[in-house]
């Protein structure tokens, strides 16, 4: 019993201890949990005897260029929508969209959830921009005649052509 006693006694004596920290699964950085007062928190350093007060103020400017008036997008919007002569194909054109997106969303998680086909796929799609590359961004004739081909395409579906 007392041996017993004794090698767990040196079994504790050489495990090494580290702080448990908890695991993050997620790529975002770590945030300190909200205090009570949302200008100012304390922050331990690294001694854990001192606090460090930071302080920090957000204010916005009217006279910066970046803002968007939503007032004055809304006005647009409802221009917008009161000069479309048939709404309820405008509605079923959205609504049609949305289902293909949500119909494209199931068919690609079938197609991944194939063991090798998502490789070979990346495989083709490596191999087709490789092709498209070499066939319209290598050479300078060819960046021109893709840029006519732009063009041509704008146009038709523009309906100038």
């Amino acid at each position: 019993m007392a041996a017993t006693a004794s090698s767990m006694a040196a079994t504790a004596v050489f495990i090494p201890r580290f702080p448990i920290k908890p695991t993050r699964c997620s790529a975002l950085p770590y945030l300190p949990p909200r205090l009570s007062s949302p200008s100012s928190f304390p922050l331990k350093s690294f001694s854990g005897s001192r606090r460090l007060s930071l302080q920090v103020r957000a204010s916005s400017s009217e006279e910066t260029s970046t803002s968007v008036d939503t007032n004055e997008l809304i006005s647009d919007l409802k221009e917008k929508w009161d000069a479309v002569e048939n709404k309820s194909t405008v509605l079923l054109y959205g609504g049609g969209a949305i289902v293909a997106v949500w119909l494209s969303s199931i068919v690609v998680g079938a197609v991944n959830s194939v063991p090798l086909l998502p490789k070979v796929l990346e495989l083709v799609g490596l191999g087709y921009t490789g092709w498209f590359v070499y066939r319209y961004l290598l050479f300078k004739s060819s960046r021109k005649e893709l840029a006519t081909d732009i063009e041509a395409l704008k146009k038709k579906i523009a309906g100038t052509e």
